[in-house]
């Protein structure tokens, strides 16, 4: 059997190497589309005291010894499934019994007007990160469009190198998408207390050709970098040119399967049905989800039936402070608080039957990691856990994974 991997990105490189891992010796291709070795993207967003570098994926140096073919600087632009084919960029044609898209997602084009921002930076690959690093300094002002997990990680860097920032952000309030709005204040007051400006709440109503911003109120920002952070897109291009069924990205069942049988897709590519959340269809976007999916869906494509159910979980770091979250935290409708102490703070979110579905964490360092642990889980477990034991801090949460009976 054949096997072709699109995308060599966490998730590609954990399936590569899950297959060789059980048991699979077929022909494997890698497509990776870019030159540089296999890296990972976390840091590039937040790279640290040591600066910017080229963090190569755990395992990528696994693949070559593993007899697997990586096809480097080179992009798959169709997908022929009567011929179970796919055309590269160089004219090579790979054969393929099952194949997997593990595209990823691209970065949503900051369009004004009607017209794309030429002047607009974004930040997605190792490239663009180094652009952006060898110039941001005191010297130059930085404007960021977007309070997402992009932007408030550069926001935080750009302020460690004493650039001048500000961040605009169209919603109420930053985060709106995935934090609660009790911890997104704290880490917008943290911001607020390195400096960084922010206007939130106001459009864009203009940008000129030297980076003069307007607002719908008729502020005017000036800046001499301008970095767009405003979502992401799932990369769905060659699945649709395939007529491969979409939703939200590409679709797949419980077991990352397309509605091609033997074409698979997983990570932020691809929404699938989740079974702690009643079949709900999600697309996940984090380092952690490309890593289990890129596992899971090797013995999928292996035939394996049992289907994809891992807890989502997240985090980010900005300055000092570290922010984790398990599960789908606007799937609750009640949240309960337990303090661990006067910096950091666990956030349990329970839905209308009292079943755990979401835990958001914000603390110093590494404060919050054990009790996120635990809640993901509970979660996982679908536990119903005491109320007054969550809010409780002197109550382990290890104690409720065994509820009585």
């Amino acid at each position: 059997m054949r096997i072709v991997i699109i995308g060599a990105g966490e998730c590609g490189i954990r399936a590569t190497l899950a297959l060789r891992q059980e048991g699979f010796d077929g022909s494997i291709d890698l497509v990776h589309g870019e030159t540089h070795e296999p890296y990972e993207r976390p840091p590039l967003s937040k790279p640290g005291p040591d600066g910017l570098s080229l963090k190569p994926i755990s395992g990528a140096a696994d693949v070559l010894a593993a007899n697997i073919t990586i096809h480097h600087d080179v992009r798959a632009f169709a997908i022929d499934r009567t011929t179970k084919t796919v055309a590269l960029s160089n004219d090579e044609t790979l054969n393929y019994d099952r194949l997997l898209l593990a595209t990823g997602a691209s970065p949503r084009r900051l369009i004004v007007e009607g017209k794309e921002i030429a002047q607009a930076r974004y930040l997605r690959t190792y490239d663009d990160a180094k652009a952006l690093y060898d110039v941001l300094s005191p010297d130059y002002r930085l404007t960021i469009i977007g309070a997402g997990f992009i932007g408030l990680e550069l926001a935080a860097e750009a302020r460690r190198r004493g650039a001048p920032t500000t961040v605009i952000e169209s919603a109420p309030r930053i985060l709106a998408r995935a934090v609660p709005a009790e911890l997104a204040t704290r880490i917008e007051a943290r911001h607020r207390a390195e400096g960084v400006a922010f206007h939130i709440g106001h459009a864009i109503q203009s940008i000129n050709a030297v980076r003069l911003i307007t607002l719908d109120d008729g502020t005017e920002i000036a800046g001499d970098i301008l970095v767009a952070g405003i979502g992401s897109i799932p990369e769905t291009t060659l699945a649709a040119s395939a007529g491969l069924a979409l939703s939200n990205g590409i679709a797949v069942n419980g077991f990352l399967q397309t509605s091609d049988p033997d074409i698979f897709a997983a990570g932020d590519c691809c929404s699938f049905p989740h079974p702690l959340y009643d079949d709900k269809r999600i697309r996940l976007e984090s380092w952690r989800a490309a890593q289990e999916q890129g596992a899971y869906v090797a013995r999928a494509m292996l035939g394996s039936s049992d289907p994809f159910n891992a807890v989502p979980w997240f985090w980010s770091e900005q300055y000092d402070l570290t922010l984790q979250i398990a599960g789908i935290p606007s799937e609750g409708t009640k949240t309960l608080t337990r303090g661990l102490d006067a910096d950091s703070t666990i956030l349990f979110h329970l839905n209308d039957g009292g079943r755990l579905v979401g835990a958001s964490g914000l603390g110093m360092g590494n404060r919050v990691a054990r009790d996120i642990r635990l809640a993901e889980m509970l979660i996982a477990k679908g536990i119903c856990p005491d109320a007054d034991a969550l809010e409780d801090s002197s109550v382990s949460l290890k104690t409720l994974l065994s509820p009585r009976s």
